[in-house]
C-alpha cells in the first residue's frame, strides 16, 4: 500500500485535495457538505479554495466557496483535522498583491472561513507590480502573527519566483513550501521544465491544478460525444489534437487491466511525477468522489508510467 500522506513544508496532506472551486457554483450548500462529509470520512484531510471562488457565478460576490467550508467546519467541528489552502490576490474586492491588499484579502479569508489560521496560503496569480520583498514580507508577517502556516505560489514566471525565493533565502523570511501549477497527463509544458527545476532545487511541493484537465481526463469526453457540463468546452479542446485520444486510450487500457477508473489513472500518473505531493480534484457529488480518491491505493507500474508519458508526449 501506498504512503497515505505526503509533506508540504511542516504539513501532512492526503495525496489528493479536494478542490473547493465548485461549492457555491455547481455544488449548493447541500451537495457541498455532502462531498466534504464523505471526502474526510474517507480519510482525506487536504481543502483547497480560493477567495475569488465562485465570482465568475451571476449574482455571486467571490467568497462562496470559503462561506460554505467555514459552514461546514463550524456545523462538523472539523477543522483541526483538516490541511486548509486558500489564495489572495484574485478577489473582485482585493485585486493584486500589494502588502495592504495581502493583509485584507488574508482577513477576510479568516472571517469566511471561521477559522484563526490558514494551514496553506497561495498568491493566486503573481502581481508583476508589486516587488518581491513587498509580497514575501507582507506573507511572512501573516506567518508571524499565527494567521498562516505556510505561504504558496500559484500562477508565476520562473524568473519572479526565482526572485521571491532568493529574498527568503536572504532574508531569512517564511519562504514558498508549494507551487500550484496547471499540470496533467494532456498539458506538460507549463509545469516541466524551469518551474519543476525550481521546485527540485528549492524543496517545494506541486499541487497541481487541472488535474483532470476540466474533466477530460475521466474519460466521459468522447469524439462525438456530447456531455452536459459547464466544462465541456474547454474539456473537448483536447480532443482536437493527437495527443488527447491517445492518452485516453493509454488510460483505458490501464484502467481495465487495473479494474479501476480512468480518472484513477490519470490521478496517480500525476502523484507519481517529480515534486508532487497531492493533485487537486473538485466533485461535485459524492458519487464522483472514490474514483478520485482512489489514488491513494493505486501505484502505477513503471511499464504503466512509461506508457502514458509516451502517450502524453
Amino acid at each position: 500500500m501506498t504512503n497515505l500522506t505526503n509533506k508540504i513544508g511542516a504539513l501532512d496532506v492526503f495525496p489528493l485535495a479536494l478542490g473547493g472551486n465548485v461549492f457555491g457554483w455547481t455544488a449548493d450548500r447541500d451537495g457541498s457538505f455532502a462531498v466534504l462529509d464523505a471526502y474526510a470520512a474517507g480519510g482525506g484531510n487536504f481543502v483547497d479554495t480560493a477567495d475569488v471562488y465562485s465570482a465568475w457565478v451571476g449574482g455571486n460576490q467571490g467568497g462562496e466557496s470559503e462561506e460554505l467550508i467555514g459552514e461546514w467546519f463550524a456545523a462538523r467541528g472539523t477543522r483541526e483535522q483538516i490541511v486548509l489552502a486558500t489564495k489572495a490576490g484574485s478577489h473582485p474586492a482585493h485585486k493584486g498583491l500589494k502588502a495592504e491588499t495581502i493583509k485584507a484579502a488574508a482577513e477576510d479569508s479568516l472571517r469566511r472561513l471561521r477559522t484563526d489560521y490558514i494551514d496553506l496560503y497561495y498568491t493566486h496569480y503573481d502581481d508583476p507590480t508589486v516587488p518581491a520583498e513587498e509580497i514575501i514580507t507582507a506573507l511572512d508577517a501573516l506567518v508571524r502573527e499565527g494567521k498562516v502556516r505556510e505561504i504558496a505560489v500559484s500562477n508565476i514566471e520562473p524568473g519572479r519566483l526565482e526572485e521571491q525565493l532568493a529574498f527568503s533565502d536572504r532574508e531569512g523570511t517564511a519562504k514558498y513550501a508549494a507551487i500550484q501549477p496547471q499540470y496533467n497527463l494532456v498539458s506538460r509544458d507549463t509545469y516541466e521544465g524551469e518551474r519543476m527545476r525550481i521546485a527540485e532545487r528549492h524543496g517545494l511541493a506541486a499541487v497541481p491544478y487541472y488535474a483532470l484537465a476540466s474533466g477530460f481526463l475521466t474519460g466521459k469526453y468522447r469524439p462525438g460525444g456530447t456531455v452536459d457540463s459547464p466544462r465541456a468546452g474547454k474539456a473537448g479542446e483536447y480532443l482536437k489534437s493527437e495527443r488527447g485520444p491517445r492518452v485516453l486510450a493509454a488510460l483505458d487500457e490501464i484502467a481495465q487491466a487495473r479494474d479501476v477508473s480512468v480518472a484513477t489513472v490519470a490521478l496517480a500518473w500525476l502523484r507519481g511525477r517529480p515534486t508532487v505531493a497531492a493533485p487537486i480534484a473538485s466533485a461535485r457529488t459524492v458519487q464522483q468522489l472514490p474514483a478520485l480518491m482512489a489514488i491513494a491505493e493505486l501505484e502505477l507500474t513503471a511499464e504503466e508510467t512509461e506508457r502514458l508519458t509516451a502517450a502524453s508526449e
